[in-house]
């Protein structure tokens, strides 16, 4: 297993997520927990010490199936992880009530990591509004060592990441984001990195095989890979992209059985960063997996031309989003923040926006098509 250094803490570089344990006949809620205690085992006997877990994982339970897993090892050979859950709304009032309830779901007396979960456009205001008292909270638990130390999930974009950074990012001590080869361009995960490297904050990844989209690309793609490295399997060039991104300490993948974690072991023995070739091939196989997004390319000359003021690249940027990964929570979580009649139900499909537009986007169609998906 490769570590890597973290303060005075050597951390496993592969750690150990819990959103995607196995589970019985097919429904999320009810873990296999005995599967679930195999693989962690597998895990801590092959060297990994970090767990991550959150408070609204698998209904709800995998905080308490992942603290009876690790309550079998003695407390100071892992690295608990879970999250406050600003995710929903309802809950910004009660940080207290439930890190004492994640305490006692998890069976431990302190938290090695604790993270603000999912800072985005949604819930931004809600985390800088003192009235919560969140991030008081947060610290004086840390001043107490019931937090070790504290960081942030962030599925929002730079602008939300910086505004949160502006306010508490001198106490920051961790950032998890969404980061593998697509969404190195596609999320704009390069600029997001970068931004936590001027904060000297590490970063932490969540969606590395982006939900497993990457752990199986089309035959003449991974024969061009295979070129490259025959000896490597698809999943693990994810991996290797990672081991080449500064900052990059942990890396945290939802394994849902045995296979995929030792799969993921093996890759983790070695430290095989990418070559400046074998990047650009990544890079390049990507592109073409945004093939049929629309190429937006954030000119905004269509915005001004907009007799309803609509953000139209923002908008287009989440409809991309929602329609390659298939649906998910990121473009509906995002749209929460934006006013009704700022919505792609609020375009009149007057087609002003298409007769500016550089790339010739049917905007409007776009917009149409958006507000079927989400409904």
């Amino acid at each position: 297993m490769i570590y890597q250094d973290f303060q005075d803490l050597k951390l496993s570089a592969l750690g150990l997520g819990a959103m995607r344990l196995p589970v019985i006949n097919g429904d999320d809620a009810q873990v296999d927990s005995g599967a679930a205690e195999e693989m962690v085992a597998c895990a801590i006997e092959n060297g990994v010490n970090y767990f991550d877990t959150a408070w609204g994982y698998h209904g709800g339970n995998s905080e308490i199936v992942m603290g009876k897993a690790l309550s079998a090892y003695p407390r100071e050979s892992y690295y608990l992880a879970t999250k406050f859950p600003g995710y929903d709304l309802a809950n910004m009032p009660k940080v207290k009530e439930i890190f004492e309830k994640q305490l006692d779901k998890c069976g431990v007396e302190y938290f090695d990591f604790y993270l603000f979960h999912n800072v985005c456009e949604m819930n931004i205001d809600a985390y800088l509004d003192e009235q919560y008292g969140i991030f008081d909270y947060l610290m004086e638990q840390k001043r107490n060592g019931r937090i070790r130390h504290l960081g942030f999930s962030a599925h929002g974009s730079c602008e939300i990441m910086e505004r949160f950074l502006e306010a508490y990012g001198d106490a920051m001590e961790f950032c998890q984001i969404q980061l593998n080869y697509l969404d190195w361009s596609f999320q704009d995960a390069k600029t997001k990195v970068e931004l936590l490297n001027s904060y000297e904050i590490p970063v932490w990844v969540m969606e590395p095989l982006r939900g497993g989209r990457l752990a199986r690309l089309p035959e003449e793609e991974e024969q061009k890979l295979k070129s490259l490295r025959p000896d490597e399997k698809i999943p693990a060039w994810a991996f290797r992209f990672l081991q080449a991104v500064p900052g990059v300490k942990v890396v945290l993948s939802g394994m849902s059985n045995l296979e995929q974690l030792k799969d993921n072991l093996h890759t983790f023995e070695t430290d095989r960063p990418l070559t400046g070739e074998e990047m650009d091939t990544l890079l390049s196989i990507a592109e073409g997996m945004l093939n049929n997004t629309l190429p937006c390319t954030a000119c905004r000359y269509c915005v001004s031309h907009c007799p309803r003021g609509l953000d139209i690249p923002m908008l287009l940027n989440l409809y991309n989003e929602h329609s390659f990964t298939g649906g998910g929570f990121i473009a509906p979580m995002a749209l929460m923040a934006v006013p009704s009649e700022k919505q792609p139900s609020a375009c009149v499909g007057c087609r002003s926006c298409e007769k500016v537009c550089p790339q010739q986007i049917k905007i409007s169609e776009a917009m149409s098509d958006f507000v079927a998906k989400m409904a």
